[in-house]
Protein backbone atom coordinates (compact mmCIF):
# COMPACT_ATOMS: atom_id res chain seq x y z
CA UNK A 1 0.00 0.00 0.00
CA UNK A 2 1.70 3.12 -1.00
CA UNK A 3 0.04 6.66 1.25
CA UNK A 4 -0.03 9.90 -0.61
CA UNK A 5 -0.02 12.42 1.78
CA UNK A 6 -1.38 15.88 0.32
CA UNK A 7 0.80 19.03 1.78
CA UNK A 8 -2.05 20.83 3.78
CA UNK A 9 -1.66 23.76 1.33
CA UNK A 10 -3.20 22.10 -1.31
CA UNK A 11 -5.66 20.29 0.92
CA UNK A 12 -7.02 23.98 1.66
CA UNK A 13 -7.23 25.33 -2.12
CA UNK A 14 -4.22 27.69 -1.83
CA UNK A 15 -1.68 26.06 -4.00
CA UNK A 16 -1.66 23.61 -6.67
CA UNK A 17 -0.26 19.86 -6.45
CA UNK A 18 1.40 17.80 -8.55
CA UNK A 19 -0.66 15.17 -8.91
CA UNK A 20 -4.11 14.36 -10.33
CA UNK A 21 -5.41 13.32 -7.21
CA UNK A 22 -8.42 11.82 -9.60
CA UNK A 23 -6.96 9.83 -11.16
CA UNK A 24 -4.12 8.67 -8.30
CA UNK A 25 -7.59 7.66 -5.60
CA UNK A 26 -8.65 5.28 -8.58
CA UNK A 27 -5.50 3.00 -7.94
CA UNK A 28 -6.45 0.60 -5.78
CA UNK A 29 -3.34 0.43 -4.60
CA UNK A 30 -2.59 4.18 -3.37
CA UNK A 31 -4.33 5.96 -0.45
CA UNK A 32 -4.54 9.57 -0.70
CA UNK A 33 -4.04 11.12 2.31
CA UNK A 34 -5.11 15.01 3.15
CA UNK A 35 -5.82 15.66 6.26
CA UNK A 36 -4.06 17.21 9.04
CA UNK A 37 -2.16 14.68 10.38
CA UNK A 38 1.40 14.75 12.77
CA UNK A 39 4.00 13.55 10.15
CA UNK A 40 5.21 11.37 12.45
CA UNK A 41 2.39 9.45 13.00
CA UNK A 42 2.83 8.38 9.50
CA UNK A 43 6.75 8.18 9.32
CA UNK A 44 6.98 5.94 12.53
CA UNK A 45 4.67 3.05 10.37
CA UNK A 46 6.39 3.32 6.93
CA UNK A 47 8.68 0.75 6.00
CA UNK A 48 10.08 3.40 3.64
CA UNK A 49 9.69 7.44 2.49
CA UNK A 50 9.48 8.41 -0.97
CA UNK A 51 9.65 12.59 -1.71
CA UNK A 52 10.69 15.28 -4.37
CA UNK A 53 12.38 17.61 -1.90
CA UNK A 54 9.75 17.57 0.37
CA UNK A 55 10.89 18.29 4.41
CA UNK A 56 9.48 14.68 4.93
CA UNK A 57 12.13 12.59 3.80
CA UNK A 58 14.87 14.82 6.24
CA UNK A 59 12.16 13.79 9.30
CA UNK A 60 12.06 9.89 7.65
CA UNK A 61 16.32 9.88 7.74
CA UNK A 62 15.68 10.98 11.76
CA UNK A 63 13.49 8.11 12.25
CA UNK A 64 15.92 5.63 10.57
CA UNK A 65 13.74 4.94 7.50
CA UNK A 66 15.15 4.29 4.21
CA UNK A 67 14.08 7.56 1.49
CA UNK A 68 13.70 8.03 -2.25
CA UNK A 69 14.36 11.39 -3.31
CA UNK A 70 13.33 12.46 -7.24
CA UNK A 71 14.24 15.77 -6.57
CA UNK A 72 18.11 17.59 -4.91
CA UNK A 73 17.27 18.53 -1.20
CA UNK A 74 19.97 19.70 0.97
CA UNK A 75 19.66 16.20 2.75
CA UNK A 76 20.38 14.50 -0.56
CA UNK A 77 23.54 13.34 -2.03
CA UNK A 78 25.66 12.67 1.48
CA UNK A 79 24.87 9.06 0.69
CA UNK A 80 21.87 8.78 3.33
CA UNK A 81 19.50 8.59 0.70
CA UNK A 82 18.90 6.73 -2.75
CA UNK A 83 18.82 9.77 -5.06
CA UNK A 84 17.06 9.47 -8.50
CA UNK A 85 18.85 12.35 -9.88
CA UNK A 86 22.69 13.42 -9.59
CA UNK A 87 23.75 15.66 -6.93
CA UNK A 88 26.13 18.35 -6.69
CA UNK A 89 30.26 17.27 -6.83
CA UNK A 90 31.00 18.84 -4.06
CA UNK A 91 28.97 17.17 -1.67
CA UNK A 92 30.74 14.30 -0.16
CA UNK A 93 29.63 11.28 2.21
CA UNK A 94 28.36 12.62 5.80
CA UNK A 95 27.00 10.21 8.86
CA UNK A 96 23.24 10.98 10.18
CA UNK A 97 24.64 13.05 13.22
CA UNK A 98 27.37 14.81 11.06
CA UNK A 99 23.76 16.03 9.04
CA UNK A 100 21.60 16.73 12.07
CA UNK A 101 24.03 18.82 13.80
CA UNK A 102 24.67 21.16 10.57
CA UNK A 103 20.92 21.47 9.70
CA UNK A 104 19.59 22.15 13.11
CA UNK A 105 22.44 23.12 15.16
CA UNK A 106 24.94 24.87 13.48
CA UNK A 107 23.10 26.17 10.25
CA UNK A 108 19.91 27.70 11.87
CA UNK A 109 19.83 30.61 14.28
CA UNK A 110 16.91 30.34 17.22
CA UNK A 111 14.97 32.60 19.65
CA UNK A 112 13.33 31.48 22.78
CA UNK A 113 9.63 31.87 21.17
CA UNK A 114 8.85 33.61 25.23
CA UNK A 115 11.33 35.55 26.20
CA UNK A 116 12.83 36.76 22.23
CA UNK A 117 16.52 36.05 23.40
CA UNK A 118 18.81 34.27 21.22
CA UNK A 119 18.72 30.66 22.67
CA UNK A 120 20.41 26.88 21.74
CA UNK A 121 17.99 24.46 19.79
CA UNK A 122 17.01 22.79 22.96
CA UNK A 123 15.20 25.37 24.06
CA UNK A 124 12.92 25.40 21.04
CA UNK A 125 12.35 21.83 20.75
CA UNK A 126 11.48 21.91 24.55
CA UNK A 127 8.49 24.25 23.77
CA UNK A 128 7.40 22.70 20.91
CA UNK A 129 7.77 19.19 22.37
CA UNK A 130 4.97 20.65 25.59
CA UNK A 131 3.11 22.52 22.86
CA UNK A 132 2.35 19.18 21.48
CA UNK A 133 2.01 17.28 24.85
CA UNK A 134 -0.17 19.55 25.94
CA UNK A 135 -2.70 20.14 22.52
CA UNK A 136 -2.50 16.23 22.74
CA UNK A 137 -4.43 15.88 26.43
CA UNK A 138 -7.88 16.10 25.48
CA UNK A 139 -10.34 14.35 22.55
CA UNK A 140 -10.46 17.18 19.33
CA UNK A 141 -13.62 18.38 20.84
CA UNK A 142 -14.81 19.54 24.22
CA UNK A 143 -18.02 20.60 25.11
CA UNK A 144 -17.74 23.48 27.52
CA UNK A 145 -21.09 23.83 30.27
CA UNK A 146 -21.66 26.93 32.59
CA UNK A 147 -18.94 29.45 31.82
CA UNK A 148 -19.56 32.92 32.09
CA UNK A 149 -18.46 35.03 28.67
CA UNK A 150 -15.37 36.12 30.44
CA UNK A 151 -14.10 32.91 31.64
CA UNK A 152 -14.56 31.28 27.75
CA UNK A 153 -11.59 32.58 25.78
CA UNK A 154 -9.70 31.59 28.87
CA UNK A 155 -11.04 28.04 28.66
CA UNK A 156 -9.95 27.86 24.88
CA UNK A 157 -6.86 28.97 25.44
CA UNK A 158 -6.42 26.40 28.36
CA UNK A 159 -7.89 23.84 25.94
CA UNK A 160 -5.71 24.94 23.22
CA UNK A 161 -5.83 21.40 20.64
CA UNK A 162 -9.48 20.96 21.16
CA UNK A 163 -12.20 22.24 19.62
CA UNK A 164 -14.47 23.90 22.54
CA UNK A 165 -18.13 23.92 21.59
CA UNK A 166 -20.02 25.73 24.57
CA UNK A 167 -23.36 24.11 25.62
CA UNK A 168 -26.44 24.96 27.58
CA UNK A 169 -28.53 21.43 27.51
CA UNK A 170 -27.07 18.13 27.94
CA UNK A 171 -29.04 17.32 24.28
CA UNK A 172 -26.35 18.73 22.86
CA UNK A 173 -24.15 15.70 24.00
CA UNK A 174 -23.82 11.53 23.14
CA UNK A 175 -21.50 8.72 24.27
CA UNK A 176 -18.08 9.22 24.52
CA UNK A 177 -18.16 13.14 24.40
CA UNK A 178 -16.22 15.46 26.82
CA UNK A 179 -17.86 17.82 29.34
CA UNK A 180 -15.97 20.39 30.99
CA UNK A 181 -17.28 22.24 33.99
CA UNK A 182 -15.54 24.95 36.68
CA UNK A 183 -15.27 22.99 39.67
CA UNK A 184 -17.53 21.11 41.61
CA UNK A 185 -20.44 22.79 39.73
CA UNK A 186 -23.17 20.80 38.71
CA UNK A 187 -23.12 18.73 35.67
CA UNK A 188 -26.22 19.33 32.95
CA UNK A 189 -29.13 17.83 33.41
CA UNK A 190 -29.99 14.69 31.51
CA UNK A 191 -26.56 13.64 30.59
CA UNK A 192 -25.84 11.04 28.54
CA UNK A 193 -24.37 7.65 29.73
CA UNK A 194 -20.57 7.42 29.07
CA UNK A 195 -20.09 10.81 28.88
CA UNK A 196 -16.43 12.04 30.20
CA UNK A 197 -15.66 14.94 32.79
CA UNK A 198 -13.63 17.25 33.04
CA UNK A 199 -13.15 19.84 35.86
CA UNK A 200 -11.46 22.65 35.83
CA UNK A 201 -10.28 25.25 38.88
CA UNK A 202 -7.57 27.78 39.57
CA UNK A 203 -3.95 26.52 40.24
CA UNK A 204 -1.40 27.42 42.60
CA UNK A 205 0.47 29.76 41.13
CA UNK A 206 -2.31 31.55 39.64
CA UNK A 207 -1.97 35.45 39.17
CA UNK A 208 -0.86 39.59 40.93
CA UNK A 209 -4.24 40.07 41.43
CA UNK A 210 -7.82 38.12 42.20
CA UNK A 211 -9.59 35.74 40.78
CA UNK A 212 -12.71 37.86 41.94
CA UNK A 213 -11.40 40.55 40.29
CA UNK A 214 -11.75 38.83 37.03
CA UNK A 215 -8.17 38.81 36.60
CA UNK A 216 -6.72 36.68 34.30
CA UNK A 217 -4.97 33.23 35.21
CA UNK A 218 -1.35 31.92 34.61
CA UNK A 219 -2.56 28.25 35.93
CA UNK A 220 -5.73 26.50 35.48
CA UNK A 221 -5.84 22.60 36.89
CA UNK A 222 -7.97 19.95 34.75
CA UNK A 223 -8.58 16.81 36.31
CA UNK A 224 -10.84 14.09 34.63
CA UNK A 225 -11.21 12.00 37.73
CA UNK A 226 -12.51 14.90 40.84
CA UNK A 227 -10.75 17.90 41.85
CA UNK A 228 -8.02 18.45 44.79
CA UNK A 229 -10.18 20.16 46.67
CA UNK A 230 -12.55 17.53 47.03
CA UNK A 231 -11.46 14.94 49.84
CA UNK A 232 -14.78 12.73 49.27
CA UNK A 233 -13.55 11.40 45.98
CA UNK A 234 -9.74 10.89 44.77
CA UNK A 235 -8.86 13.51 41.93
CA UNK A 236 -5.67 13.32 39.14
CA UNK A 237 -3.90 14.94 41.95
CA UNK A 238 -4.25 12.46 44.70
CA UNK A 239 -3.61 9.56 42.67
CA UNK A 240 -0.23 11.28 41.42
CA UNK A 241 0.62 11.82 44.95
CA UNK A 242 -0.10 8.31 46.03
CA UNK A 243 1.36 6.22 43.16
CA UNK A 244 4.43 8.56 41.98
CA UNK A 245 7.25 7.39 41.05
CA UNK A 246 9.95 10.65 40.37
CA UNK A 247 12.77 10.74 38.42
CA UNK A 248 16.18 12.49 39.88
CA UNK A 249 15.56 15.23 38.03
CA UNK A 250 12.35 15.60 38.71
CA UNK A 251 12.97 15.83 42.41
CA UNK A 252 16.02 18.50 41.43
CA UNK A 253 13.91 20.64 39.30
CA UNK A 254 11.14 20.67 42.31
CA UNK A 255 13.89 21.53 44.81
CA UNK A 256 14.83 24.27 42.61
CA UNK A 257 11.28 25.94 42.11
CA UNK A 258 10.59 25.59 45.58
CA UNK A 259 13.87 27.64 46.61
CA UNK A 260 12.87 30.30 43.80
CA UNK A 261 9.15 30.50 45.18
CA UNK A 262 10.51 30.78 48.54
CA UNK A 263 13.23 33.68 47.97
CA UNK A 264 11.19 35.69 45.65
CA UNK A 265 7.46 35.38 48.34
CA UNK A 266 5.34 34.05 45.46
CA UNK A 267 2.02 32.89 46.51
CA UNK A 268 -1.26 32.38 44.46
CA UNK A 269 -2.61 35.58 44.62
CA UNK A 270 0.53 37.90 45.14
CA UNK A 271 -1.48 40.69 46.45
CA UNK A 272 -0.70 42.99 49.71
CA UNK A 273 1.94 45.77 50.13
CA UNK A 274 1.99 46.07 53.78
CA UNK A 275 4.93 45.51 56.03
CA UNK A 276 4.12 43.11 59.04
CA UNK A 277 6.86 42.53 61.56
CA UNK A 278 6.66 39.85 64.06
CA UNK A 279 5.87 40.84 67.89
CA UNK A 280 9.26 40.72 69.71
CA UNK A 281 8.01 39.48 72.86
CA UNK A 282 6.07 36.54 71.14
CA UNK A 283 7.93 33.47 71.54
CA UNK A 284 5.44 31.32 69.37
CA UNK A 285 2.98 32.77 66.90
CA UNK A 286 0.45 31.00 64.95
CA UNK A 287 -1.27 32.13 61.60
CA UNK A 288 -4.73 31.27 61.04
CA UNK A 289 -5.75 32.12 57.42
CA UNK A 290 -9.06 32.67 56.46
CA UNK A 291 -11.22 31.54 53.36
CA UNK A 292 -14.11 32.49 52.18
CA UNK A 293 -17.27 30.02 53.56
CA UNK A 294 -19.29 29.56 50.64
CA UNK A 295 -16.42 27.87 48.51
CA UNK A 296 -16.61 24.51 47.76
CA UNK A 297 -12.87 23.70 49.43
CA UNK A 298 -14.93 23.51 52.69
CA UNK A 299 -17.79 22.19 51.70
CA UNK A 300 -16.04 19.17 50.42
CA UNK A 301 -12.55 19.47 52.26
CA UNK A 302 -13.34 20.29 55.95
CA UNK A 303 -16.21 17.97 57.93
CA UNK A 304 -16.23 19.07 61.91
CA UNK A 305 -15.29 22.80 61.70
CA UNK A 306 -16.80 24.43 58.67
CA UNK A 307 -16.16 28.44 59.81
CA UNK A 308 -13.41 30.93 60.49
CA UNK A 309 -14.81 31.55 63.80
CA UNK A 310 -14.90 28.03 64.51
CA UNK A 311 -11.64 27.48 63.41
CA UNK A 312 -10.27 30.63 65.11
CA UNK A 313 -11.46 29.64 68.33
CA UNK A 314 -10.36 26.07 68.37
CA UNK A 315 -6.86 27.21 67.60
CA UNK A 316 -6.89 29.59 70.34
CA UNK A 317 -8.62 27.09 73.02
CA UNK A 318 -5.74 24.71 72.18
CA UNK A 319 -2.69 27.56 72.09
CA UNK A 320 -3.28 29.94 75.17
CA UNK A 321 0.14 30.66 75.14
CA UNK A 322 0.53 31.41 71.37
CA UNK A 323 0.54 34.90 69.69
CA UNK A 324 -2.38 34.24 67.19
CA UNK A 325 -2.86 35.81 63.94
CA UNK A 326 -5.63 35.92 62.06
CA UNK A 327 -5.87 37.10 58.37
CA UNK A 328 -8.70 37.48 56.56
CA UNK A 329 -9.56 36.48 52.64
CA UNK A 330 -8.13 38.96 50.26
CA UNK A 331 -11.66 38.42 48.22
CA UNK A 332 -13.30 39.25 51.63
CA UNK A 333 -10.86 42.09 52.33
CA UNK A 334 -11.67 43.46 49.02
CA UNK A 335 -15.34 43.10 48.93
CA UNK A 336 -15.49 40.70 46.23
CA UNK A 337 -16.98 37.94 48.29
CA UNK A 338 -19.28 37.81 52.01
CA UNK A 339 -18.29 37.54 55.22
CA UNK A 340 -18.35 34.19 56.86
CA UNK A 341 -20.87 33.26 59.41
CA UNK A 342 -20.32 35.22 62.87
CA UNK A 343 -19.55 38.01 61.36
CA UNK A 344 -15.14 38.43 60.54
CA UNK A 345 -15.47 40.85 63.56
CA UNK A 346 -15.47 38.41 66.05
CA UNK A 347 -12.53 37.39 64.93
CA UNK A 348 -10.92 40.32 67.43
CA UNK A 349 -12.43 38.79 70.53
CA UNK A 350 -10.79 35.13 69.22
CA UNK A 351 -7.30 36.31 68.33
CA UNK A 352 -4.27 38.75 69.46
CA UNK A 353 -4.11 40.83 65.66
CA UNK A 354 -5.45 40.90 62.74
CA UNK A 355 -3.51 41.08 59.23
CA UNK A 356 -4.96 42.52 56.36
CA UNK A 357 -2.69 43.66 53.44
CA UNK A 358 0.42 41.71 54.21
CA UNK A 359 1.50 39.74 51.98
CA UNK A 360 1.18 36.07 52.38
CA UNK A 361 4.54 35.38 51.95
CA UNK A 362 5.81 37.54 54.37
CA UNK A 363 3.35 36.61 57.17
CA UNK A 364 4.85 32.53 56.34
CA UNK A 365 8.70 33.54 56.21
CA UNK A 366 7.51 35.24 60.12
CA UNK A 367 5.53 33.19 61.80
CA UNK A 368 5.99 29.37 63.63
CA UNK A 369 2.89 27.70 62.78
CA UNK A 370 0.15 27.27 60.13
CA UNK A 371 -3.58 25.97 61.01
CA UNK A 372 -5.69 25.86 58.52
CA UNK A 373 -9.59 24.32 57.43
CA UNK A 374 -8.74 23.98 53.46
CA UNK A 375 -6.43 27.01 52.79
CA UNK A 376 -3.88 27.26 50.25
CA UNK A 377 -1.69 28.71 52.70
CA UNK A 378 -1.25 25.57 54.30
CA UNK A 379 0.84 24.39 51.30
CA UNK A 380 2.70 27.48 51.13
CA UNK A 381 3.58 27.13 54.80
CA UNK A 382 4.91 23.83 53.94
CA UNK A 383 6.93 25.35 50.96
CA UNK A 384 9.03 27.65 53.83
CA UNK A 385 9.55 24.41 56.46
CA UNK A 386 6.73 25.79 58.58
CA UNK A 387 4.61 23.55 60.85
CA UNK A 388 1.17 23.10 59.47
CA UNK A 389 -2.18 21.94 61.22
CA UNK A 390 -4.64 21.23 58.92
CA UNK A 391 -8.49 21.01 60.30
CA UNK A 392 -9.89 19.81 57.16
CA UNK A 393 -8.81 17.63 54.51
CA UNK A 394 -6.70 19.81 52.08
CA UNK A 395 -5.34 18.15 49.37
CA UNK A 396 -1.41 18.35 50.88
CA UNK A 397 -2.81 16.74 53.92
CA UNK A 398 -1.94 12.82 54.90
CA UNK A 399 1.22 11.92 53.76
CA UNK A 400 2.89 12.83 56.41
CA UNK A 401 3.94 16.11 56.34
CA UNK A 402 1.65 17.99 58.12
CA UNK A 403 -0.56 17.52 61.50
CA UNK A 404 -3.59 16.03 60.60
CA UNK A 405 -6.81 16.73 62.52
CA UNK A 406 -9.21 14.93 60.47
CA UNK A 407 -7.29 12.63 58.37
CA UNK A 408 -7.70 11.40 54.96
CA UNK A 409 -7.82 6.98 55.86
CA UNK A 410 -6.95 6.54 51.77
CA UNK A 411 -4.23 8.52 51.42
CA UNK A 412 -1.40 6.29 52.68
CA UNK A 413 2.10 7.70 51.16
CA UNK A 414 4.72 9.00 53.16
CA UNK A 415 6.03 11.81 50.94
CA UNK A 416 9.16 14.22 51.10
CA UNK A 417 8.20 17.98 50.14
CA UNK A 418 9.90 17.96 47.25
CA UNK A 419 7.87 15.22 45.99
CA UNK A 420 4.64 16.83 47.02
CA UNK A 421 5.88 19.89 45.19
CA UNK A 422 6.71 18.22 41.92
CA UNK A 423 3.26 16.33 41.98
CA UNK A 424 1.37 20.16 42.87
CA UNK A 425 3.00 22.40 41.16
CA UNK A 426 4.98 20.41 37.77
CA UNK A 427 2.44 17.67 37.14
CA UNK A 428 -0.56 18.49 37.82
CA UNK A 429 -1.28 22.16 36.58
CA UNK A 430 -1.66 23.47 33.33
CA UNK A 431 0.51 26.91 32.58
CA UNK A 432 -0.31 29.53 29.91
CA UNK A 433 1.85 32.33 29.00
CA UNK A 434 0.10 35.77 29.35
CA UNK A 435 3.31 36.64 27.00
CA UNK A 436 2.75 34.38 24.19
CA UNK A 437 -1.37 32.75 24.88
CA UNK A 438 0.77 29.41 25.09
CA UNK A 439 1.79 26.45 27.04
CA UNK A 440 4.34 27.54 29.23
CA UNK A 441 6.30 25.76 32.19
CA UNK A 442 6.17 26.27 36.07
CA UNK A 443 9.32 28.41 35.89
CA UNK A 444 8.44 30.40 32.99
CA UNK A 445 4.99 31.63 34.69
CA UNK A 446 7.35 32.11 37.91
CA UNK A 447 9.23 34.64 36.02
CA UNK A 448 6.13 36.20 34.41
CA UNK A 449 4.65 36.47 37.72
CA UNK A 450 7.42 38.68 39.46
CA UNK A 451 7.31 40.88 36.39
CA UNK A 452 3.64 41.33 36.19
CA UNK A 453 3.97 41.99 40.33
CA UNK A 454 6.79 44.41 39.73
CA UNK A 455 4.77 46.20 36.75
CA UNK A 456 1.37 46.18 39.54
CA UNK A 457 3.40 47.78 42.00
CA UNK A 458 4.34 50.58 39.99
CA UNK A 459 0.73 50.85 38.64
CA UNK A 460 -0.51 52.19 42.10
CA UNK A 461 -2.97 50.89 44.21
CA UNK A 462 -5.49 53.59 42.83
CA UNK A 463 -5.95 51.92 39.35
CA UNK A 464 -6.37 48.39 41.03
CA UNK A 465 -9.00 50.65 43.38
CA UNK A 466 -10.86 51.67 39.95
CA UNK A 467 -10.61 48.14 38.69
CA UNK A 468 -11.94 46.99 41.55
CA UNK A 469 -15.02 49.20 41.57
CA UNK A 470 -15.87 48.46 38.21
CA UNK A 471 -15.94 44.01 38.86
CA UNK A 472 -18.00 45.03 41.63
CA UNK A 473 -20.53 46.68 39.33
CA UNK A 474 -20.31 44.26 36.58
CA UNK A 475 -21.13 41.07 38.59
CA UNK A 476 -21.62 42.41 42.55
CA UNK A 477 -20.27 40.66 45.84
CA UNK A 478 -21.16 36.57 45.61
Amino acid sequence: MVLLKVHPEVTAGRKRGHFDLAAVARNARVRVLGLEVHPVSLIERARAVYVVTSQMGFEGLLWGKPVRTFGVPFYAGWGLTKDALPTPSRRGVATLEQLVHAALVEYPRYVNPETGRRCEVEEVLAHLALQRKMRERFPSRIHAFGFSRWKKPVVRSFSAGSDVRFIRRASRLASGDCVVVWGRRPLPTGLPAGVSVLRLEDGFLRSVGLGADLIRPLSWVMDRQGIYYDATAVSDLEACLQDLLPTVLLLERAAALRARLVASGLTKYNVGYATWERPVHARRVVLVPGQVESDASIEYGARSIKTNMALLQTVRRANPDAWVVYKPHPDVIAGLRKTGLGEEKEARDRCDEIVTDAPMGQLLGAVDEVHVLTSLAGFEALLRGRKVVCYGQPFYAGWGLTVDIDPVSRRTRRLTLDELVAATLILYPTYVSRTTGRFTTPERALDELLEWREQDTQEGSWARRLKRFIVRQLVGVR
